[in-house]
């Protein structure tokens, strides 16, 4: 047991497992959100529609954050960054708290959109910056079984807070996230070498217009519509087959148990095997898992299928941010974090937008189709991957020359 966990989690350094550990803080006690709907239409009186408007206000703030979130991640520091968007997340959420007017609530609804987003890239971005890249893989796996177990966390905690009281809900919400600000202020140095202001010239442009990159994004970002499918087109697909709202939770609960045991034996499976191959096989198991559900009628049925896309996603998580990392250049790094995170709320906005059309007029054919597209996404993995590589290799290469000449 001793010489599985040194194989899993050993090697990295301790700045990784500072920030680590602020990831997950901030994962448990980011649960207020969970439940806005929820609170605007039980303590606020609020219409069903407006609580979706104020709640996709979040969304929409979130992409702005993301993409801020990457530019001050290289201009101002990955621990500037950090601190600030935590610091003042903590006072927004503290304010919402009190907050009693609709539209007071919507503009700190959208301003936490922003400065929760924000952090992400310049959490990634400080990850590559400390983690040497033949550890990644393995850092990049405890990031992903960090993030769902303290989702998991963050779901049960939720619902027991708000029916003590929406106000504690809301200052414990704020009081994780400021102590995940503490963290980072004590224990988390800044990771970023600054260099010539002239190597970051092009910015945003330079991710935006660099072909090999946006191909991959693109191939992520049909893996996030594939994932995004269990939140919002499935409970539709389970209610239509008579399964109950307990269901559902059921399937969640699996996949996210799944996750949480499950993740830390992958680093084993995925060692010395080349990254498109490992995706490739990811997207395989996922778009099967979701193509099953178009013969699902019983519980057993989804279940199966739910173990099917876990094993994908849990495959495809770390190589999928290995490559992410290891295509960003060092001076844009924060930049390209911030264009690959735009996959996942623009998935969150295209699969419900498209998906429940797709089931209404398609109905199971619906799951043939996402199918497909988990099996086209494998093979543009195998299509692209060998030049990708190649790609990643010579674009390492500069690097691995300054540090040579700095050793």
């Amino acid at each position: 047991m001793r010489a599985w966990l040194r194989n899993t989690a050993g090697g990295l350094p301790r700045t990784y497992w500072y920030l680590w550990s602020g990831m997950l803080i901030n994962r448990v006690g980011a649960f207020a959100m969970l439940i806005m709907s929820v609170y605007l239409t039980d303590e606020r009186g609020a219409s069903v529609s407006l609580a979706g408007l104020v709640v996709g206000g979040y969304g929409i703030g979130g992409v702005a954050g993301t993409l801020l979130g990457g530019v001050l991640a290289d201009h101002w520091g990955r621990r500037a960054t950090l601190f600030w968007a935590h610091t003042v997340a903590a006072a927004l959420m503290a304010a919402l708290a009190f907050a009693h007017h609709l539209a007071v609530i919507a503009v700190l609804t959208v301003l936490l959109g922003i400065v929760h987003s924000m952090p992400m890239p310049a959490f990634v971005a400080a990850i590559v910056d400390v983690v040497p890249a033949e550890r990644r893989s393995r850092a990049f796996n405890l990031q992903f079984w960090s993030f769902n177990l303290g989702m998991a966390a963050a779901g049960l905690l939720a619902g027991v807070l708000a029916q003590v009281s929406y106000l504690v809900l809301f200052l414990a919400d704020a009081g994780a996230t400021a102590v995940t600000a503490i963290v980072i202020a004590w224990k988390v140095p800044e990771t970023f070498r600054r260099r010539d202001a002239a190597s970051t010239n092009g910015g945003l442009l330079t991710a935006l217009t660099d072909r090999t990159y946006l191909v991959f994004v693109g191939l992520t970002l049909l893996l996030a519509v594939l994932s995004t499918q269990t939140s919002t087109i499935m409970p539709l697909a389970m209610l239509s087959d008579g399964l109950s709202p307990a269901a559902y939770g059921t399937v969640v609960a699996i996949s996210a148990a799944l996750i949480v045991v499950g993740q830390l034996f992958v680093p084993p499976l995925i060692d010395g095997r080349r990254k498109h191959t490992v995706l490739a096989a990811a997207l395989l198991l996922i778009g099967v898992g979701f193509g099953a559900l178009a013969f699902a009628d019983h519980l057993a049925v989804y279940l199966i299928a739910a173990v099917i896309w876990t094993i994908g996603s849990m495959l495809a998580a770390p190589p999928n941010a290995e490559v992410n990392a290891e295509l960003a250049p060092e001076e844009l790094r924060g930049r390209y974090q911030s264009v690959f995170a735009l996959t996942f709320p623009a998935a969150a906005f295209l699969t419900p937008a498209l998906g429940g059309l797709s089931l209404e007029r398609l109905g199971d054919w619906h799951w043939i189709v996402v199918g497909a597209l988990g099996v086209a996404a494998a093979g543009g993995h195998l299509l692209t991957g060998p030049a990708r590589d190649r790609e990643a290799g010579r674009r390492a290469r500069p690097a691995r020359e300054l540090e040579r000449v700095a050793g």
